[in-house]
């Protein structure tokens, strides 16, 4: 069989036995995008660690009106407190200049997503046509030029910082679109699930990095403490733009590295799913009137609620609620991430395996690892609402499960988009996170309205009863309507045929089936 310039041996002839995984250029496309990810990550969550010594809580706490229920909680977590929230020394958090109230701290934290999701299309469809080399890489260039001056427009004012981080989000929301096309070309099917796994679960690692080491920053760092946060992580994320520009290749034919017998295992894997011509038509029609599309963007939709809700706001949590000091907020605050890591990377490789060993179809897979990754987080999350400073070890116990668990969703909706539509996986993925952005800003000005009175426990129960319910309805949509099988109007359609209008065959052949089906022709 032929493809482009590429000629295709018998059935057999592969012998996949003898294609390199774990030094193989594919893997190390997913070690450079999962360090990609740390950045992205890492440029997005500073602020909300930042904030937290940014602000003068002296003046915050002041206006904030009292109650007898905050009274109460004082007085109850009084004994249990490392530092007195309204005491300020040389051993507390260091108090900060800016007088942004409870609103415009979620106003800022949610600008972020203003950019974020306008980007999100035209990234998918920009790395779709020409690539998401360039895309991802120009795109993380400028969020770290923007996050060195983060510093000095915050001493002006905080609409200054609002303008900023929307063109921060502009820039960064080409990220996920654009790693999905270059997966759309590298990752063969039965091994979709642990290569974006482990690629995307760099963003995890970029919230494990990020809050301490901006933890730690806010109270010993230079340049006045928390405006070191900026320049240490926009220097992190310089370093791996030129590193990516450097060694990453749009597909397998255009990689200088990659040795013959991967790139035709790679090729002939995704034969019928990639464009072999540079003409871009994207079923827009399509894809609207798609369930199974529908099923990824409530998922998205519902998921993101949920991530953002704890994402902006565990350290405030923390900080609040919990009473932690800046130090143990940061090192609390990254524990949910470092398990929500291991737990993406073991989903990931857990569902190839019964999909490889047809435990469960495609289909099945995806719906029950996102079920899962949103049923009992959703349980978890409520339980954690009836927690107080005085059960800090429950507390932490039920917010690790609560953020850690929902690492199975990316081994149901996330890769979902490569599943059904791997030539338009950066589009589709695009549609759908830019939908999902809504909710990165609605969430924390919600959260920062339901809590602006006094930061009670009653408070953060309605926000975590929220956020359960999204997860709920977004488990059931999903189960209902999803798909893990390469949609017709996704399939790939040579050049010659696009010009005589030939319609290809829905109907028989090896056409047919779900996208683990595109393997029949290797043994394994």
């Amino acid at each position: 069989m032929a493809k482009g310039n590429v000629e295709f041996t018998p059935e057999g002839d592969i012998d996949k036995s003898k294609v390199p995984f774990l030094t193989s250029s594919r893997v190390g496309l997913a070690v450079l995008g999962f360090f990609g990810f740390i950045n992205v990550y890492a440029l997005r969550v500073n602020l909300s660690v930042g904030v937290v010594c940014m602000v003068n809580q002296t003046w915050v706490k002041a206006s904030i009106k009292s109650n007898d229920s905050d009274s109460t909680l004082v007085s109850e977590c009084a004994s249990f407190t490392a530092v007195d929230p309204n005491v300020t020394d040389s051993t507390a958090l260091r108090d900060g200049k800016l007088l942004w109230d409870k609103t415009t701290q979620g106003l800022v934290l949610g600008a972020y997503f203003w950019g974020y999701l306008v980007s999100q299309v035209p990234a998918g469809w920009l790395a779709t046509k020409y690539g998401g080399k360039r895309v991802y890489g120009w795109s993380m260039l400028v969020c770290s030029l923007l996050t060195f001056l983060t510093p000095i427009v915050a001493t002006t004012n905080y609409i200054a910082v609002m303008a900023l981080r929307i063109i921060l989000g502009l820039a960064s929301g080409a990220a996920f679109p654009a790693m999905h096309t270059f997966w759309g070309n590298w990752a063969p099917p039965l091994e979709r699930s642990k290569l974006t796994a482990f690629t995307y679960a760099g963003a995890q690692v970029g919230n494990v990095v990020t809050f301490p080491l901006a933890g730690f920053l806010c109270k010993y760092g230079f340049a006045g403490g928390w405006p070191s946060i900026f320049y240490v992580l926009g220097a992190m994320s310089l370093v791996w733009f030129f590193l990516w520009m450097f060694f990453v290749s749009d597909t397998p034919a255009q990689h200088k590295r990659i040795s013959e017998n991967e790139r035709r295992y790679i090729e002939h894997t995704l034969r019928d799913s990639v464009r072999s011509h540079k003409k871009l038509n994207v079923p827009w029609k399509s894809i609207a009137l798609s369930l199974p599309s529908y099923a990824i963007i409530v998922s998205n939709i519902t998921s993101d609620w949920g991530a953002y809700t704890l994402l902006t706001n565990i350290p405030t949590y923390m900080n609040e609620v919990l009473k932690f000091d800046i130090a143990a907020n940061g090192l609390y605050s990254a524990l949910p991430y470092i398990v929500f890591w291991v737990i993406i990377n073991l989903a990931g490789w857990l569902a190839d395996f019964v999909r490889r060993r047809s435990i469960f179809t495609t289909t099945n897979t995806r719906k029950i690892f996102d079920s899962f990754g949103k049923v009992i987080p959703a349980v978890m999350l409520v339980g954690l609402g009836y927690v107080d400073c005085s059960q800090p070890a429950l507390a932490i116990t039920l917010l690790v499960l609560g953020v850690s668990l929902t690492g199975f969703q990316f081994s149901g909706f996330i890769v979902n988009h490569v599943d059904i539509a791997p030539a338009y996986a950066g589009i589709l993925f695009g549609i759908s996170n830019s939908i999902a952005a809504v909710t990165g800003f609605i969430s924390p000005v919600v959260v920062g309205v339901i809590t602006s009175e006094s930061q009670t426990r009653a408070e953060w129960q309605v926000v975590f009863y929220i956020a359960a319910a999204m997860y709920g309805f977004g488990a059931i949509f999903y189960i209902i309507f999803a798909s893990g099988e390469l949609q017709p109007w996704a399939r790939e359609e040579s050049e010659e045929e696009e010009k005589m209008g030939v319609e290809m065959e829905t109907k028989g052949g090896h056409r047919d089936g779900a996208a683990d089906g595109m393997l029949a022709d290797i043994k394994y």
